[in-house]
């Protein structure tokens, strides 16, 4: 669940991640000047949000900042398609965007940010509110399922937060907000809101609505064609901002596997393993839910400190999990697929896959492979990551993976574990 995940990076993130990405920028204009900044103050913003952006913890703008917000806060307003993960600061550079086009005086909605769910929407406002800290006069009204307001009460906060369908009603059959008087449109997380029935729709006919001069801001962590094709249906004569792709190597990741010939047996192998790991943090990788819980009964019963994370959890219980893990209260995290992507804990130093991954036709899922071990290994240090293999099937699918990496993985014996004894200390 693409809302859910995204949810949990905004939760578990206290500051920006530091991404090596180039960034690339296409301008709507080859011919104007392209400004990068440096600094907040080069910006020229309003004295208030100055002290608001400063209070939030940001010293000097991310890498999409520097070329995003110069675009974003020019004059004529221009339109913007960016591409960026989570933890890169957009949330931060699309709310001074709009905070800095806000005329304080005006009681109605200018500026409109539609967000896929209730509780990403939630996650924006606190951005705004923290960043408008400083700005008292500017309000933020909330437009999501169960915020109910009088037929033919109109709004009178400047900025509106919501989901596709709720704006889509305030704009248009209750009419709460006039879009003829937006100036900036933004719309958050493209790639999870049409992964959502319904939304790419009531997103169209929200647009649509709006007048021609309308600044459009539009983000997404991935621009496969669904995207693309749906964000130049709403944004005009866009400037663009690509993430060239990272490349995440296995340079230095140590890979092993060990032969099993059953559950059982993996577990056995695992405790003798474990007694050489427990001075790192660990993450252990199960194919489904069931197995990850028993894995967890099983340790936890052995007398060892192990968190479990599975996809039944609510995400705020996964973000205070993972959260404990960090803090290092629990050494070992059992999880499934929910947690190969976007988790940094920079102590991990080990990955064991309890089961390779597959997808659903049960051939390997080389992409989760690399998402899984490339938990470790990170910010430059040396990692290890260990893959059971319990039948003739899951060793093909350890060739298979082998060939696609092109990297050989060794079985592992009682020298490595010394070997791992040296990476861990």
């Amino acid at each position: 669940d693409r809302a859910a995940q995204s949810l949990l990076n905004k939760l578990i993130r206290s500051n920006l991640v530091d991404t090596t990405n180039q960034v690339e920028v296409l301008q709507r204009d080859p011919t104007s000047p392209l400004y990068s900044v440096k600094s907040f103050e080069e910006l020229r913003l309003k004295p208030q949000l100055l002290q608001g952006v400063y209070a939030m913890g940001f010293n000097r703008p991310s890498k999409i900042q520097e070329n995003a917000l110069p675009m974003m806060l020019a004059e004529p307003p221009q339109n913007l398609i960016a591409q960026s993960q989570s933890g890169t600061g957009k949330t931060a550079a699309f709310v001074l965007a709009m905070l800095s086009r806000v005329e304080p005086g005006n009681k109605y909605p200018q500026c409109l940010c539609l967000s896929p769910t209730y509780e990403l929407a939630l996650q924006t406002g606190k951005v705004i509110e923290q960043m408008g800290n400083f700005y008292p006069e500017l309000k933020l009204a909330y437009a999501v399922r169960g915020n109910k307001l009088e037929r033919g009460q109109k709004i009178s906060e400047q900025i509106v937060i919501g989901t596709p369908g709720t704006v889509l009603d305030w704009c248009s059959k209750l009419k709460f907000i006039d879009p003829k008087k937006i100036k900036v449109f933004v719309l958050d997380e493209a790639d999870v809101m049409i992964a959502t029935q319904g939304h790419q729709d009531q997103s169209i006919r929200i647009q649509r609505m709006l007048p021609r001069d309308c600044q459009m801001l539009l983000f997404s962590a991935t621009f496969e064609d669904s995207v693309w094709k749906f964000a130049q249906k709403v944004v005009p004569d866009p400037n663009i901002i690509k993430l060239k792709r990272e490349e995440e190597t296995l340079d230095t990741i140590k890979q092993y596997y060990v032969l099993c010939n059953n559950r059982d047996e993996k577990f056995r192998a695992l405790c003798n393993i474990y007694g050489a790991i427990t001075i790192a943090q660990a993450m252990i990788f199960c194919h489904t839910r069931k197995t990850a819980g028993w894995l967890a009964a099983e340790l936890s019963r052995e007398g060892h400190q192990v968190a479990l994370l599975s996809g039944e959890m609510m995400v705020e219980q996964r973000a205070a999990v993972i959260e404990r893990f960090r803090e290092g209260k629990e050494k070992v995290l059992v999880t499934t697929n929910v947690c190969a992507r976007g988790i940094d804990v920079e102590q991990v130093s080990v990955v064991i896959n309890f089961d390779l991954p597959v997808d659903k036709d049960g051939n390997p899922d080389n992409e989760t492979y690399l998402h899984r071990i490339g938990r470790t290994g990170r910010f430059g240090k040396r990692g290890l990551a260990i893959n059971m293999v319990d039948s003739k099937h899951s060793m093909n699918i350890l060739n298979r993976i082998q060939e696609h990496f092109n990297k050989k993985i060794n079985k592992l014996d009682t020298d490595d574990l010394d070997e791992i004894e040296k990476i861990n200390n």
